[in-house]
């Protein structure tokens, strides 16, 4: 096959896919072929189906490509800097959209809008990443912020920059997320313990902590589901009352 027939086969077959696209959304599409669509808005001729195939192979799945760095993905045959933009712009256009999407909802009432969010954000992190959600009085999203980033199996959290970045930001409430790169969203001693300081130093401010979620992969564990975060405020209460109002 000359070149010409290599060029014209390759935009036939782009055709082909955006065509299946724009008729049927990405409804059996493989992931490759997404990946392989996405490349072609960066390359104006070349075939993209091998590239997208071993990057699908490298990282292991399409979200793990999404949130592969560029200097990562650069080191797949077939993806430099310039044709790994509809990667990119895809992944930051997913974000935006669904920050926006909550942001003045109520998380309480919409919790699905929530979980996809976090979901969308989180599960694929290489580093455990720390996230305030701050809630205005009404319970509505004002803003959703990474507060510390830490290592492969765990992120050091300090109460008082949280309650700093609470004040900041005028939160009444807050809810708190993080993720466990294991994939497995089982919280630690270390995440309860954490937990309860962050609700406590809350308390004394005044703020209201109403979840703390732990996103592993497609699956999450909600502190409030399981009870803990109540019983954290109760037994702050109970310590409130033994100790007395002006200790607070």
């Amino acid at each position: 096959m000359g070149s010409n027939d290599k060029r014209q086969h390759s935009e036939g077959h782009r055709q082909r896919l955006r065509e299946r696209f724009l008729n049927g959304g990405l409804d059996g599409f493989h992931d490759y072929e997404i990946v392989e669509l996405l490349l072609t808005l960066g390359t104006p001729r070349r075939d993209c189906k091998s590239s997208a195939k071993d990057a699908i192979e490298y990282f292991g799945s399409f979200q793990a490509v999404l949130e592969a760095p560029p200097e990562e993905l650069c080191k797949i045959k077939g993806i430099g800097p310039k044709n790994l933009f509809g990667l990119k712009l895809i992944k930051a256009a997913a974000d935006r959209y669904l920050e926006k999407k909550v942001i003045k909802t109520d998380p309480i009432c919409n919790s699905k809008e929530l979980f996809d969010y976090l979901f969308h954000t989180l599960r694929d992190k290489k580093r455990e990443h720390f996230n305030a959600i701050f809630l205005d009085a009404k319970n509505r999203i004002i803003k959703s912020e990474t507060l510390f980033v830490g290592t492969l199996t765990a992120s050091s959290v300090y109460p008082r920059e949280v309650v700093s970045a609470a004040l900041r930001n005028h939160a009444a409430a807050l809810i708190f997320t993080h993720n466990h790169p294991s994939g497995d969203p089982t919280p630690s001693a270390e995440d309860i313990a954490i937990t309860r300081q962050l609700v406590f130093a809350c308390r004394v401010m005044g703020i209201f902590v109403h979840e703390h979620i732990v996103v592993g992969n497609n699956c999450y564990y909600s502190f409030a589901d399981k009870g803990i975060i109540n019983k954290m405020h109760k037994e702050f209460d109970l310590q409130k009352k033994d100790l007395g109002e002006e200790v607070f």
